[in-house]
């Protein structure tokens, strides 16, 4: 098990004692599970959705998801659980999707926290602002990809102050894990420290009837299958003394 520490302005994986592999970079995959793409209104897509997240936007399991006073002014902060793809220790290019997973550290559970409003309004149709806001990208310690073993036979669960919202298995995915760092690594240098957000299953909060948002106080846990179980606190500034 890799551990995820904080830096100076984001995070770092611990490869070893003393040795740090700083987070660079952070892409997410936006519906890439087809229920979710449907709940959303959308057609599921033929290419994946490719968008970044700020990597100051990272924090570790326990640590609190600070929602801006900026996202306050309406419910709309969300949660999104989903299976986080770790690049190390080496930079990749270019790899073919049979050698993929050859570039994968390991993997972790993930919430791609979202400001909808932000998301789909305040940013002129783009996802990266409200999907980029500080401690937006809670992230689990890394598990290594050997104890892992098939990236697409492994169960997500979300949970909500406890209750179940979101349940799925990574087979459901409309692209699949390697095809995503293959992809990705195309003409591009997928640095060591680039965190792949792979999308999340059916059940976020906008989607329900009525919406369910997070707020101040709730805690958000993702469990996936043989990886470290994420737990997050929710603050809103506004309240933290």
């Amino acid at each position: 098990m890799f551990k995820i520490v904080r830096t100076d302005f984001s995070c770092a994986v611990e490869l070893a004692p003393g040795q740090l592999m700083p987070i660079r970079q952070v892409f997410g995959i936006g519906q890439n599970y087809a229920r979710h793409a449907k709940e959303m209104g959308s057609t599921p897509p033929e290419r994946p959705v490719v968008f970044a997240k700020n990597v100051c936007s990272v924090i570790p399991s326990g640590e609190a998801i600070r929602v801006p006073t900026i996202c306050e002014d309406r419910e709309q902060v969300d949660y999104e659980g989903e299976l986080a793809i770790v690049i190390g220790p080496r930079p990749v290019r270019d790899i073919p999707k049979e050698r993929a997973l050859d570039a994968v550290l390991g993997f972790a559970a993930a919430n791609d926290v979202s400001a909808r409003w932000w998301q789909k309004t305040g940013s002129g149709g783009q996802f990266c602002r409200g999907k980029g806001f500080d401690t937006f990208c809670p992230l689990s310690d890394v598990t290594p990809t050997a104890d892992v073993g098939d990236p697409s036979k492994l169960i997500l669960r979300t949970r909500l102050n406890g209750l179940l919202m979101q349940e799925s298995e990574t087979s459901d995915m409309i692209f699949d894990v390697p095809m995503l760092v293959s992809e990705l690594s195309r003409g591009t240098t997928l640095a060591p420290g680039t965190i792949i957000l792979t999308g999340t299953p059916s059940g976020v909060g906008t989607a329900r009837t009525p919406a369910i948002y997070l707020k101040h106080g709730d805690i958000v846990e993702v469990e996936i299958t043989r990886l470290s179980t994420l737990r997050s606190p929710v603050v809103f500034e506004s309240h933290a003394t």
